[in-house]
């Protein structure tokens, strides 16, 4: 009999496979070794697999792809209810194998090699930058301890630093030689954001979907570059709406009886996108903030001295773009 899909558990070494025919019958039902995988798809008719978007999925659904199968990935949280009973590989390879025929089931769309590349550079910039503030948080700790202080924000460790190196900071040897090394990896992990930093933006300005959702106010090439990653084909989306919704930037449910009842924000999906998402919204709040303050004092200054005008008469300043206010105008006027 022929397998018409196949439900397929990932894992580091063993993979467990749960195949059925076109009437639902179980045709195989077996664990497999990680070498062995590729050769026995091989063996196999194309047919319509079956994959949790978990870790290494858009790696085995491209070699999958490769050999002539047809693949979809689905998130674990829907595929979790179609699990009978107790958890093991057997049965979530059968729970897969069940979720994937499911008319009403959302999928994941593969991410090709050039898309997990560019997201892999945007983690590890993530993990570098968390690194960063714990030498910075350390960095400042340890110098309380003997009094040395600076104001909050990145752009006042150079005071720490320049304290540490003066002689007239009152520290220990030992300390000032440990605070040296804190600051050594400091520099380096700012060299390596600052890298990785140039690459992204590199790729932002050969990617033509980058550089037009950079157009979006707020949205800059961090931003940008992750969006055009992370979502392969902005189709599966029907409205913007639908996509704040993926991003968990609406509000919770939890209606019933007809009564709605309206949350917080959800908070769903990729967390980092909405990170990059919202910091650029408060900074395109805190810009028109700060540029509706400064059209307001501009409007009572211009009043001011509107109203000066009109108390101190129609005198004319002695200015050299006006007749008479050199010595030319005198001459004129003589």
């Amino acid at each position: 009999m022929q397998i018409t899909t196949i439900g397929l558990d990932l894992a580091k070494h063993w993979f467990q496979v749960h195949g059925v025919d076109a009437a639902g019958k179980v045709v195989v039902k077996r664990r497999l070794r990680r070498a062995e995988v590729v050769a026995f798809f091989k063996t196999l008719e194309p047919c319509l697999v079956g994959i949790e978007a978990c870790a290494t999925a858009h790696h085995w659904a491209r070699e999958l792809i490769a050999l002539g199968h047809e693949v979809k990935l689905m998130p674990p949280a829907y595929v979790k209810a179609y699990v009978k009973r107790n958890k093991n590989d057997a049965a979530d390879a059968e729970a897969i194998c069940e979720a994937v025929t499911r008319p009403s089931m959302r999928f994941v769309p593969v991410k090709d090699i050039d898309q997990q590349s560019v997201l892999m550079m945007h983690r590890a910039r993530n993990l570098l930058v968390r690194q960063r503030t714990m030498l910075v948080n350390a960095l400042r700790a340890h110098l309380a301890e003997f009094g040395v202080i600076a104001p909050r924000g990145l752009r006042h460790v150079e005071q720490l630093i320049a304290a540490i190196e003066a002689e007239s900071t009152a520290l220990p040897e030992l300390a000032r030689s440990i605070l040296r090394l804190i600051v050594n990896q400091l520099n380096d992990t700012q060299a390596k954001i600052q890298q990785v930093e140039a690459k992204l933006a590199q790729w932002h300005r050969n990617s033509r979907l980058s550089k037009l959702l950079a157009t979006i106010p707020g949205v800059g090439i961090m931003g940008a570059s992750a969006i055009a990653a992370t979502v392969c084909d902005p189709n599966l989306f029907r409205s913007g709406r639908e996509f704040a919704a993926w991003l968990g930037m609406t509000p919770r449910q939890n209606s019933s009886g007809g009564k709605e009842r309206l949350g917080r924000t959800s908070k769903r999906g990729d967390k980092y996108i909405r990170c990059l998402l919202v910091a650029g919204a408060v900074a395109i709040l805190r810009h028109a903030r700060t540029r509706d303050e400064g059209r307001r004092m501009g409007s009572r200054d211009a009043g001011a001295k509107a109203g000066e005008g009109s108390r101190g008469g129609a005198r004319q300043p002695n200015s050299p773009h006006r007749l008479g206010g050199d010595e030319t105008g005198r001459r004129l006027q003589s």
